[in-house]
């Protein structure tokens, strides 16, 4: 996108339209755990970012300081794998002062309100600045969406005379709550630590409790329990520490050794959603939605920022392909779904699991539910399925490599000799 810098205009969410929240909203005080995949986007587009991200106190996890647990039995370490514990409140600063550093950025503070549509291309945006509620104009070559998953793109192409994309929804009904905690000398090996049900609880919250802890910075335990439907946590601090003593021993040890240090914030996620971009038949030039603006799935899954770095390389790929920015971005469509896609196949797919998730259903189901809980339960004590379970979690390689015979056949004999 370095070719439009000067000419791109990027539609950011107002903090007061995310969908339950308002300025520091408990969403974004939540710990956050760089994935593979965004790690290494992150590190592409932002040379050094992870020296950034570890002087200001984040933390770099390698092998078994990666702790991931399923049904309580601690997983198989990836000894090369590595991931980063911060808050994203941390992480999204060192990003924007990286993207403001940049020649030929600048910020204009306001609330857009429209888009302007001439000549079958988008040219520019309307918005309100100052608490003045009069209209202006910001004329631009390329327009992007990344007003998040309450965006309002679709009521503006309507007004504008252009279909809005489909809309796929799963209901989830998510509940997660967090808190962070002052951090000593307690588990000097742990930098993230991961605890979800799997197959022999049949997936169920209440039977094998959920939660994560990652080491950030400020000498801080960062906290997340989680539960779907009646299950969901509460702000109730005593509550939450209840949680965290039923869960896998680092967040035990964190619960009865370290002082709460904040209070315990909630959020609700609702339901996973997909805009269908690529199903448009007629789409203005010099428009692209990105992030969580075309999908959001499942926040227990860790996916959201790998997602959003994903589909700017893919815009990246799409501009630099030799393709007019003020022609439809079809081709970066095309290249953008197949990682919301993925994604969607393995989050919603997962969900099924949960008894208040009555679908929709994908062909095969049953079998495919057989097949993951297997290699779920081979990935526990099995090194290399591990890795390729952890590999397409994290986004480094498609949902499909799972299925690959090699994978399927470690799978049957792991569990012919157990």
């Amino acid at each position: 996108m370095a070719d439009f810098a000067e000419d791109v205009v990027v539609l950011e969410p107002d903090a007061l339209d995310v969908e339950g929240a308002g300025p520091g909203a408990p969403h974004r005080r939540q710990l956050h755990a760089l994935l593979a995949m965004g790690h290494r986007q992150l590190e592409r587009w932002f040379p050094q970012i992870t020296d950034d991200l570890l002087s200001g106190g984040a933390r770099l996890g390698t092998g078994a300081a990666i702790q991931f647990y399923v049904d309580g039995t601690l997983k198989a370490p990836v000894h090369d794998a590595q991931m980063i514990g911060t808050t994203r409140t941390f992480l999204e600063r060192v990003v924007r002062q990286r993207v403001r550093s940049l020649p030929g950025v600048r910020s204009v503070a306001g609330r857009a309100t429209g888009l302007i549509v001439r000549e079958g291309r988008v040219q520019g945006v309307r918005f309100t600045a100052g608490g003045n509620e009069a209209d202006h104009e910001l004329d631009a070559d390329f327009v992007v969406d990344a007003m998040g998953r309450s965006s309002r793109l679709g009521a503006w192409l309507e007004h504008a005379g252009w279909p809005a994309p489909a809309l796929d929804r799963m209901r989830v009904d998510l509940g997660y709550a967090t808190a962070s905690f002052h951090r000593g000398s307690e588990l000097p090996g742990t930098v993230i630590a991961h605890s979800s049900p799997g197959p022999s609880t049949n997936y169920q919250p209440a039977l094998s409790e959920p939660g994560a802890l990652a080491a950030v910075e400020d000498n801080r335990w960062a906290v997340v329990t989680a539960g779907y439907a009646d299950y969901r946590p509460t702000r109730d601090p005593a509550a939450f520490l209840a949680r965290m003593k039923r869960c896998v021993s680092p967040l035990q040890e964190v619960a009865l050794k370290c002082e709460l240090a904040s209070e315990v914030e909630t959020f609700h996620f609702r339901e996973s959603q997909r805009r269908e971009f690529t199903r448009l038949t007629r789409f203005p030039g010099g428009l692209v939605a990105l992030g969580d603006a075309v999908a959001t799935v499942n926040p227990i899954y860790g996916q959201g920022l790998t997602l959003a770095t994903l589909q700017a390389s893919s815009l990246a790929a799409h501009l630099r392909s030799g393709a007019s920015p003020h022609e439809p971005a079809r081709g970066y469509f095309r290249r953008a779904a197949v990682v919301v896609d993925a994604a969607w196949q393995l989050c919603t797919t997962a969900d099924l699991a949960q008894p208040h998730i009555t679908g929709p259903y994908p062909r095969g189901y049953p079998v495919l539910r057989w097949a993951a809980d297997r290699i779920t339960e081979a990935s526990v004590t099995d090194p290399e399925i591990n890795r390729t379970y952890m590999d397409v979690v994290n986004m480094v390689r498609h949902p499909r490599a799972l299925t690959h015979p090699r994978t399927l056949l470690r799978t049957a004999r792991h569990l012919l000799t157990r």
